[in-house]
């Protein structure tokens, strides 16, 4: 296999682990925003912060490892994402930071109109930086981020159907994502109330994303037709995988299989994302740029290998103990 596929297909790895374990921060961030008032919401709140507090800032390492190794590995693609994309990327930057300091100061403080202001920015910001970066993939496959020297629109690129598409569905199936986790949690944690809640919360969640989908097939039909193409002929067999683990997930939940149904709905997630790529391969850049023609020099593409698998030996272990120390209830602070 050639090497600058390998770089795309690691990188794509990243993008895939940031969508499942970011996403359900996120979408917890999400249910935090309508979970009621401060009395009414109050137990919702408490197990959203017992199950993300472990895990929320390392989620983060994803995004970073998918930036780098774009912009080291396909430095033809990078500079003119980040030279159109500036907008929505900014936005989703600030809500990552704004996000990460309200969590953090909620936590700390006792004053109630503090809490709430905390509280109402970790929520809103735990939307909009999900909502940008769907907006930034909507724009990549449709076709929107021109290759080479010229720089598109800065704003027509991500203010369009397929990029509006993208950002509601990105906090849709982040919502849906947590709120299969959430119920696991509370059920972990002997909260039956809690547990049928976001059980609720998934199976609506659900619903939506599939309503969702289903308006998508018309906007990407119009708006998008190169990738639409794509979906519904290369990646068809993964967007029909990705329907079929939806379903087993409702069935799951409906069972009370909780730990089973966070697996399908993790399944259904990550085949709609190797669906679009298996639709816009082999380009980096539709409708022009190449992997090949977007990937730097081969001593560049051995080196970011050679690195990523020696960092791999440390991060990736060091991360599975650590989600496997917080689902055992194991961490400073759990109960």
């Amino acid at each position: 296999m050639r090497l600058d596929v390998v770089c795309a297909a690691v990188m794509f790895v990243g993008i895939i682990l940031y969508a499942l374990l970011a996403g359900a921060d996120f979408g917890a961030g999400f249910w935090d925003l309508v979970a009621g008032g401060e009395t009414r919401g109050r137990p919702t709140r408490a197990l959203i912060e017992e199950s993300i507090a472990p895990v929320w800032e390392a989620n983060h390492v994803w995004l970073i490892f998918v930036l780098v190794t774009l912009w080291t590995a396909f430095p033809s693609a990078f500079a003119p994402i980040m030279s159109t994309l500036y907008v929505p990327l900014t936005l989703a930057a600030i809500g990552v930071i704004l996000r990460g300091a309200a969590f953090a100061f909620r936590k700390e403080t006792s004053a109630l109109p503090l809490r709430r202001l905390f509280g109402a920015t970790f929520a809103s910001s735990s939307v909009l930086t999900p909502f940008m970066l769907g907006a930034v993939v909507g724009a990549v496959a449709s076709g929107r981020v021109p290759a080479g020297e010229r720089t598109g629109d800065a704003l027509r690129s991500w203010l369009n159907p397929t990029s509006m598409l993208g950002g509601v569905m990105a906090v849709v199936v982040c919502a849906f994502l947590s709120a299969v986790y959430l119920t696991a949690d509370a059920q972990r944690r002997d909260h039956p109330d809690l547990a049928a809640g976001f059980r609720r919360r998934a199976i609506t969640s659900a619903v939506v994303a599939g309503a969702v989908a289903v308006a998508g097939v018309f906007v990407l039909k119009h708006d998008a037709p190169q990738l639409f193409h794509g979906l519904t002929h290369r990646g068809a067999p993964l967007i029909a995988l990705s329907a079929a683990a939806g379903v087993a997930t409702l069935v799951l939940l409906l069972r009370d299989r909780y730990v089973a149904a966070r697996v399908s709905a993790a399944l259904a997630v990550v085949s709609v994302l190797l669906g679009w790529a298996a639709g816009q391969y082999p380009y980096m850049l539709e409708p022009s740029l190449r992997i090949s023609d977007a990937a730097g020099a081969h001593a560049t593409l051995v080196a970011v290998l050679v690195v990523l698998g020696a960092g791999s030996l440390l991060l990736v272990p060091a991360l599975v103990w650590l989600f496997v120390l917080m689902q055992r209830g194991m961490l400073a602070g759990e109960h």
